[in-house]
């Protein structure tokens, strides 16, 4: 399997970005059972970009990917939720910054997972919809998430 997106690159504006390619995350949505909706979250590892923030499982697209297949991807990576738990809805969300693109596909859980936290996250939680902008979250997911959740 090639994984060529890894790496820096820089917009048309001159900031650095990860992802060669373009970068995308999946945001998902479930409807089911008390205290619902909520939405998946993962607390960044510090190592990483923006570390120590809390975002939507994503990560650098690969050249042959689009960006629905990097987000399913990414999130089975960095959360083990596999493509099959998940049902994509909508048309994605597109952050373009001009020479570089963050894609926000939503989808909706359609049966229990288990959450597998790995090196990339502190911790993976699904956060009650109303609730997600008490945390401190990565910056473009907190410029987007507005846009976002009028979606969801």
């Amino acid at each position: 399997m090639l994984h060529d997106g890894n790496g820096w690159t820089v917009d048309d504006q001159g900031h650095r970005h990860w992802g060669r390619y373009g970068a995308a995350g999946l945001l998902v949505l479930d409807r089911r059972g008390p205290g619902r909706p909520a939405v998946l979250l993962q607390h960044r590892a510090q190592w990483t970009a923006d570390g120590g923030t809390w975002g939507i499982p994503g990560g650098a697209r690969d050249s042959h990917e689009d960006a629905v297949a990097a987000a399913l991807r990414e999130a089975h990576e960095e959360t083990e939720v596999p493509a099959t738990a998940v049902r994509v809805t909508g048309d994605p969300y597109v952050d373009d910054h001009g020479g570089w693109s963050y894609t926000t596909v939503l989808a909706e859980l359609v049966h229990d997972v288990e959450l597998v936290v790995e090196a990339e996250s502190e911790a993976l939680a699904w956060v009650v919809v109303d609730e997600v902008d008490r945390l401190h979250l990565h910056p473009g997911f907190a410029l987007t998430w507005p846009l976002l959740r009028a979606r969801l």
